[in-house]
């Protein structure tokens, strides 16, 4: 994997040079907020590996003629994915009336015009990047089947996907339900994961009842 500047930078130049739009190519060229760049560096790119299908400051119209801007736009094969970072100062503590209306109008708009939308707390990713990595994990799992490992069964590997697209620790009955398999043989699987490091033990010591995928 690519070192994240050097990706990072290839990737906003491609956006910047592809961008025939002038509006969106300004924002592009005075470069990325803090909170996205750290949510990228952070969070993304860790989780995910590329920043494929990735649109950073992308434009989509109102309902009155008009334009705003999404932090990152995910966009894999025509999806409609939208994350913006949201700051403390300017989205909690000093929040007013209107803002606070406007905030909830550009939501709804989004999810009417069928986008699947995620705001994601600058604290979060400053305290608690490994969480977010997972919340990641689940956002893209809603668009696409994540790629594993090749040396994985296909039984290993739709589990590793069973398990990215949760937001918390999965149990063998859970596995044996979605692989329609028995609780034994799901145990069978989740041990092998557990060996290959790829999965980790959440909880249970002498017998383990729930697993999680293990980000370092």
């Amino acid at each position: 994997m690519q070192p994240f500047e050097q990706a990072f930078n290839a990737w906003l130049q491609k956006n910047i040079s592809e961008e025939k739009n002038p509006r969106r190519r300004e924002l592009l060229k005075k470069g990325l907020g803090h909170g996205t760049t750290e949510f990228l560096r952070l969070v993304w790119y860790p989780a995910i590996g590329n920043l494929k299908d990735l649109y950073p400051e992308w434009e989509v119209h109102d309902f009155n003629n008009g334009y705003r801007y999404l932090d990152l736009a995910y966009m894999p094969h025509g999806a409609k994915g939208g994350i913006e970072i949201q700051g403390y100062g300017s989205h909690a503590r000093d929040l007013d009336v209107r803002r606070f209306k406007d905030l909830c109008w550009r939501h709804s708009l989004l999810a009417l015009d069928g986008w699947t939308f995620l705001p994601v707390a600058y604290l979060s990713i400053r305290d608690e990047p490994k969480k977010c990595q997972q919340l990641i994990l689940s956002f893209v799992g809603k668009f696409i089947t994540t790629e594993t490992p090749s040396h994985l069964s296909w039984l290993e590997a739709e589990v590793v996907r069973f398990s990215r697209r949760k937001l918390r620790p999965i149990t063998p009955l859970e596995v044996a339900s979605h692989l329609h398999i028995s609780d034994r043989y799901a145990r069978k699987v989740l041990y092998s994961l557990v060996e290959q490091q790829i999965l980790v033990v959440a909880n249970g010591k002498k017998r383990a009842r729930t697993y999680k995928l293990n980000l370092g």
